[in-house]
Parts: structure tokens; C-alpha cells; sequence
């Protein structure tokens, strides 16, 4: 494998929170997975996200989802693997998953909106990476 094939490879499977973010405001395909506990999510999560906790994915658990979406895992945050999880169970269940990097901590980092008991209002500013 070349660095331009890693590369390439990387961003198929990755994405951070504005490329998340624009795609969502632009209305695309993306469905966006929180992948911890329902109590996890409950407390703060992405605005619009569903909560499918990774360990609960099957096949019965998720025949519901359009596998002609796109989805975006994501747990806590760098000190989490449920959303590698998530979404290495999404794609052995046949469907197009990325990760998202950093989870929400880096979601929230970068200053957007976030739901749930502990809901913040989204301060965001341009990281500069677009």
C-alpha cells in the first residue's frame, strides 16, 4: 500500500466533527450512531444521533436502518473504543460506517450544539481544517 492508498483509505473509513457537521447541515445521507449506553447518551449526545450501544447491534436489533444511509459511529472520545466497535459491527451487518474522531469530546471541543440532560449550546468557530 502506497501513503496516497493509506490516506485515501483513512478518510473513507474516518471523518472529524466538521466534516460531520457540514454534512449533516447540508442534509446528506449520514445517520449519525452514538454507540455508548443508553444512559451515556441520555445524559449528552450529538443532536439528532441515535443511540444504538454497540454491544446490542444485530442484525435484528438494527433491521430497521436504510443501508443506502451512510453511518457515523462515535463514543466518548479518544479514551473510548465503542464507537470503533460500532462501527466495525455496522459494517460486518452490511453497512457503510465511519468513525468519527475524537467522539464527542472532540465534537464538543470544536463548539457545536450537543442534546440531552446536559445539553450546551453550540459555540463553534472555523478550525481552520476545511
Amino acid at each position: 500500500m502506497t501513503q496516497i492508498e493509506f490516506y485515501e483509505a483513512k478518510l473513507a473509513f474516518e471523518t472529524d466533527s466538521w466534516d460531520l457537521f457540514e454534512a449533516i447541515s447540508k442534509g446528506s445521507d449520514t445517520i449519525v450512531i452514538d454507540a455508548r449506553s443508553k444512559d451515556a447518551y441520555e445524559f449528552e449526545h450529538i443532536p439528532n444521533a441515535i443511540n444504538i450501544p454497540h454491544r446490542t447491534m444485530t442484525i435484528e436489533n438494527i433491521s430497521n436502518l436504510d443501508k443506502s444511509k451512510n453511518y457515523v459511529t462515535y463514543c466518548d472520545g479518544i479514551g473510548c473504543n465503542a464507537s470503533t466497535k460500532g462501527a466495525l459491527n455496522m459494517s460486518k451487518l452490511g453497512f457503510k460506517t465511519k468513525e468519527l474522531l475524537g467522539g464527542l469530546d472532540w465534537w464538543k471541543r470544536d463548539g457545536y450544539e450537543t442534546s440531552g440532560k446536559n445539553a450546551k449550546a453550540g459555540t463553534s468557530i472555523s478550525c481552520g481544517c476545511n
